[in-house]
């Protein structure tokens, strides 16, 4: 018989006013075996539904419960109800194989797991999926699925992938279109492999299957000096970051003839080591691929705009005569300055530093904000007049957590370099907030903010 234990039970919730509790096995809703967190999901979407809980002396209760589609607040002891799908392939482009050892367990774990597409947004290759795993994505009318194609020749992806069933699980793509299933995909761009006319050919390939498929995003491999006995990869470098997003352009017009949408977006990396300035705000399409990095710093630009204009704060802090560091990456660098120079005329009493952090933990080659760590932002930043506070975006912390990628803590930060650490969400409104107010909330930092909204 398989069961879920159950970890915690939400005050207040529906759960709780049944008194089922913590230690308590969840068996079937209305006579279905729960194999896994989509399985309970789907079921207790309903109006009303049975729900079998067995308690530790062995009694079984059978609750009809009425929850109008509401939540109804247990949680569980495995996150997905089931053990985490690992990935099979062994891609040449692959970052985790790039990693220095010593570091967390969890940061060596490759997960390919279908579910995390639809409860985190997590990109999978399909090379894991089996039929019944589809028809089981079709059946619940789970959407979107996030889908690492990199590339739709059938070879190439075996060779990129190190897998011999690559090219053949992109007939799930076929599987998924024909079921009117919304998917994302996206493209990690190794030159020399799938780069030029192999990703012309991509593109081409998945705007047949537009406006199923809402968006591709394309993305430069990230190389680190970590790359003993792995395929040898080279960076984009200027001439081949112009040249895709010639590409993508030539794309997005015929998707604009097709559907109305751009549908293919290059990363905003690809901007950056061309030269050229980031596209319009309509050409994102609302920022479908905004985690894969695709039209941040626009979105960015249009929150700071506004924020300068709208932000509401008291005129003590305004007033405040302030110092603020900041410290980001290389590739961002000479953006985030330009936006600097916009809040500092705004508001004169804040003296604003950028830092620059070179990665030397994984490397020059690395220059992503993302990947910076706490002992090159330590070590670089250690002497320098960083002023009352320091901020560091979210995007370089675990997720919900306060720690960098090399374990190091926003308390082992404001330790070492003795100045006070704010963790600042990646919006506009968050960057604003945080330097004209030592009150701003970072809790505030840990949520996912929506176009337009503003902390107080």
């Amino acid at each position: 018989m398989n069961f879920h234990i159950i970890k915690s039970v939400a005050k207040g919730s529906i759960a709780e006013e049944l008194e089922i509790e913590p230690g308590d096995k969840l068996i079937s809703i209305d006579g279905n075996e729960i194999k896994d967190v989509l399985d309970y999901r789907y079921y207790i979407n309903a109006e009303e539904f049975t729900m079998v809980i067995e308690k530790p002396n062995g009694e079984e209760w059978e609750l009809d419960i009425e929850s109008d589609y509401e939540d109804i607040g247990l949680e569980f002891d495995e996150g997905l109800m089931s053990d985490y799908k690992s990935c099979t392939n062994n891609c040449i482009f692959c970052f985790i194989d790039q990693m220095p050892q010593g570091m967390r367990e969890t940061l060596y774990f490759k997960d390919d797991d279908s579910r995390l597409s639809f409860l985190q947004g997590n990109y999978v290759t399909l090379t894991n999926m089996k039929d019944e795993d589809i028809d089981r994505i079709i059946r619940f009318n789970l959407a979107p699925i996030n889908i690492s194609v990199h590339t739709t020749n059938p070879e190439l992806r075996k060779k990129m992938l190190h897998n011999r069933f690559a090219g053949e699980a992109l007939k799930y793509i076929d599987k998924l279109y024909e079921k009117n299933v919304p998917m994302n995909g996206q493209v990690v761009m190794c030159p020399g492999y799938n780069d030029g006319e192999e990703l012309r050919r991509t593109l081409n390939d998945l705007l047949k299957y537009a406006p199923v498929m809402e968006s591709v995003s394309v993305v430069p491999v990230g190389i680190t000096k970590f790359r003993d006995d792995l395929p040898r990869l080279t960076l984009v470098d200027k001439d081949k970051a112009i040249e895709t997003i010639n590409i993508i352009e030539e794309i997005q017009q015929k998707a604009m003839d097709k559907c109305g949408m751009h549908f293919a977006q290059a990363s905003d990396e690809f901007y950056l080591i061309a030269g050229r300035q980031m596209p319009s705000e309509d050409t994102y399409d609302g920022y479908i691929q905004l985690e894969n990095g695709v039209g941040m710093l626009r979105l960015l630009s249009e929150e700071v705009k506004d924020a300068i204009e709208t932000l509401k704060a008291s005129k003590d802090d305004i007033k405040k005569l302030e110092t603020i560091s900041i410290a980001t990456a290389i590739l961002p660098a000479h953006s985030m300055e330009e936006l600097l120079k916009e809040i500092e005329e705004k508001f004169p009493a804040k003296k604003i530093n950028l830092y620059v952090i070179r990665n030397d933990f994984f490397g020059e080659r690395i220059t992503v904000a993302g990947l910076l760590t706490g002992v090159d932002i330590i070590n670089q930043l250690r002497g320098k007049n960083i002023g009352d506070r320091l901020l560091l975006s979210v995007n370089m912390f675990r997720s919900g957590e306060e720690v960098l990628l090399d374990d190091l803590t926003r308390s082992d930060i404001e330790r070492e370099l003795g100045v006070k650490t704010v963790i600042v969400g990646q919006s506009g409104y968050d960057l604003v907030n945080a330097i004209v107010s030592d009150n701003y909330i970072e809790e505030n930092a840990y949520k996912a903010y929506e176009k337009g909204v503003k902390n107080e």
